[in-house]
């Protein structure tokens, strides 16, 4: 489980690193409010599934709630990129989401 978060947590703050680069590479002009709504949900959402890994190493329960709230957006993030017509992408997301969830809620830390 920890492994799942930490990759998931990972790949989110690659993703805004990638989307604001891209965003400043192109030719046209992206707004800064924009990046900074951006920069702002990478950041939260990358160090809170890092933080809930941590959780989880340390065998404490307040790890388990954000991972099961990020995969459920995640699951929906997954539609709208179905219906956009990207299913390569879209099914991907969604099988890691489902399978985070369960280990999230399967997996009970066992106190110390």
């Amino acid at each position: 489980m920890v492994a799942l978060l930490r990759i998931e947590g990972v790949f989110i703050l690659g993703l805004g690193l990638y989307l604001i680069v891209k965003g400043l590479i192109t030719g046209g002009s992206i707004e800064w409010f924009v990046i900074s709504g951006i920069l702002f949900m990478t950041l939260f959402g990358g160090i809170g599934l890092l933080v809930s890994a941590n959780g989880y190493k340390a065998k404490k329960m307040y790890g388990r709630a954000p991972s099961v709230l990020a995969n459920l957006i995640a699951i929906g993030v997954s539609k709208y990129i179905f219906e956009a017509g990207f299913w390569w992408a879209a099914l991907p997301l969604a099988l890691y989401a489902a399978l985070t969830i369960y280990c999230a809620v399967s997996i009970v830390p066992e106190k110390k």
